[in-house]
């Protein structure tokens, strides 16, 4: 498997702060990659060492097959990079600031640039400074796709954007998965948006790995279930490993399974409450299983 992103023991100190440990990924080509995390996780900080932005402290990460650290302007033509914090030339317009990127890049596609110009309803002879903050992530998409780059990041690309915009942005990203060699490393809070888009994710905490596994497995192996008793539950320690999330009360038990398997579960439920009387199992969204796995992260001190 060819891998858009790897790196290995990545990790970057701030004087006695870890804000990357040991962060070993593999992302494959053509994927899309969603990397979710609380704030402080050490997402951008990440991102800014793949980008060369900054330096790691320790180990390495190679960028669409090449050490991030001895990426050439050559090499950068093939990344696409927006940022929530990006700055964009104000006093431009959408024109100049379109014929100001061109020359820098030999597979500008003016076609594909017009296409996504007129999806996005951006006008041509219009500042940017006079944009709203939506206005201007479309605008910075739009010079991040227009050359058709190997790989795209995307780094808190929906914060602060209303319903409408974040349509339109996903409709753009959408617009261009469809070519399975475009590989898209997407970090964000909205882990709603982001379900609709993702199928790889990763997931830090406190600057260390903790899960990586395609959506549909990961969406495959959590359930949340709820058991009624015929009579009050008894308090109990030792629940199962894989069970997160317990809360007993009265006669009813709610947990999530991590590890869900029909008859496996099931029959484990059935062994630890021999008295119940009904289950109910119920699928999880990407981000209810995101705010599961944070809690339990953070309870461990992981």
């Amino acid at each position: 498997m060819k891998y858009a992103i790897e790196t290995k023991k990545l990790s970057k100190n701030f004087g006695k702060l870890n804000a990357v440990d040991e962060l070993d990924l593999q992302i494959p080509q053509g994927s899309i990659f969603a990397f979710l995390g609380p704030n402080g996780a050490g997402k951008t900080t990440t991102i800014n060492m793949l980008m060369n932005i900054i330096s790691p402290t320790r180990g390495n990460a190679h960028v669409i097959g090449i050490d991030s650290k001895k990426l050439t302007p050559e090499d950068i033509e093939k990344i696409g990079y927006v940022s929530e914090n990006q700055e964009l030339p104000e006093w431009m317009t959408v024109e100049q600031f379109i014929n100001y990127c061109m020359p820098m890049y030999s597979t500008w596609d003016n076609d594909f640039c017009a296409a996504l110009l007129k999806q996005f309803d951006l006008p041509l002879k219009q500042k940017i400074k006079t944009f709203s903050r939506g206005m201007k992530m479309k605008v910075a998409l739009v010079s991040a796709l227009a050359f058709r780059p190997n790989l795209l990041i995307l780094d808190e690309p929906f914060s602060g954007l209303d319903p409408l915009v974040r349509e339109e942005f996903i409709d753009g990203l959408l617009e261009i998965t469809g070519n399975k060699d475009w590989t898209i490393f997407i970090s964000s809070h909205d882990i709603h948006e982001v379900e609709r888009l993702a199928d790889w994710v990763g997931i830090i905490h406190l600057g260390k790995k903790k899960l990586v596994e395609e959506t549909e497995s990961l969406q495959g192996r959590f359930r949340s279930i709820e058991v009624t008793l015929s009579d009050a539950v008894e308090a109990k320690n030792d629940y199962p490993e894989e069970w997160l999330s317990v809360n007993d009360k009265d006669r009813i038990v709610n947990f999530v399974d991590s590890q869900f398997s029909e008859e496996r579960s099931k029959d484990k439920i059935n062994q630890i409450f021999p008295n119940r009387t009904d289950i109910r199992v119920s699928g999880m969204t990407l981000r209810e299983i995101f705010v599961i796995l944070a809690k339990h992260y953070r309870m461990i001190k992981a």
